[in-house]
């Protein structure tokens, strides 16, 4: 049995929600977490939010943690796509361009809620780790081993396995350090004074 398998039970695969409709129940879940925080998120709350049957939302997820874990996995995969502009510099460029700042602000405030959920509940954590961290659905490593295989960055560089906390830190220190969120402009100097030189040099 997997990590993955031990950390959220199996369930029965009967529902018939659409790729549509699982996005639209995907982008109701991030906006509550964002209005009301984990703690306060309930599976009543997303059933009504999006007109869903609770029968039908434990069907297709185990739980809230699971749900979350969905979530956010889905909305970070959306990001990333198929971006390949055939150098690294150009792929983290282009990420940010996908993003703007309105979307910044709010997973700053997403981003900063989930980190103090995940102290208190650890079926959050696993869930989040399980299902976002291990199979890796932003394409964030593909991007850096393509990188590799290019020959921009050295296969044993130190920084490769570190990419996810920069980026997620500079989400989470930009409203503490700089009492703002961050926006496209300055996660670009961020990316070409911190990211870049950390895997080039």
């Amino acid at each position: 049995m997997t990590a993955t398998e031990q950390a959220i039970p199996p369930r029965a695969r009967r529902s018939r929600i659409t790729p549509e409709r699982e996005a639209e129940l995907y982008a109701a879940v991030l906006d509550l977490l964002r209005e009301v925080g984990y703690e306060a998120l309930t599976m009543d709350a997303v059933a009504t939010r999006t007109r869903c049957s609770k029968a039908t939302l434990y069907r297709q997820w185990t739980g809230k943690p699971e749900l979350v874990a969905q979530a956010m996995r889905h909305a970070k995969g959306s990001v990333v796509g198929d971006i390949d502009t055939g150098s690294l510099h150009g792929d983290f460029h282009q990420l940010v361009g996908r993003l703007d700042d309105e979307q910044l602000a709010k997973e700053t405030a997403l981003v900063r809620g989930l980190i103090h959920a995940v102290h208190t509940h650890p079926d959050l954590l696993r869930a989040l780790r399980d299902l976002i961290l291990d199979p890796d659905p932003t394409g964030l490593e593909a991007i850096l081993r393509r990188a590799v295989s290019r020959g921009e960055v050295r296969a044993d560089c130190p920084a490769l396995e570190y990419v996810p906390y920069v980026l997620i830190g500079a989400l989470v220190a930009c409203p503490l350090v700089g009492d703002r969120p961050p926006d496209r402009a300055f996660l670009l100097r961020y990316v070409d004074s911190v990211v870049l030189p950390s895997l080039t040099a």
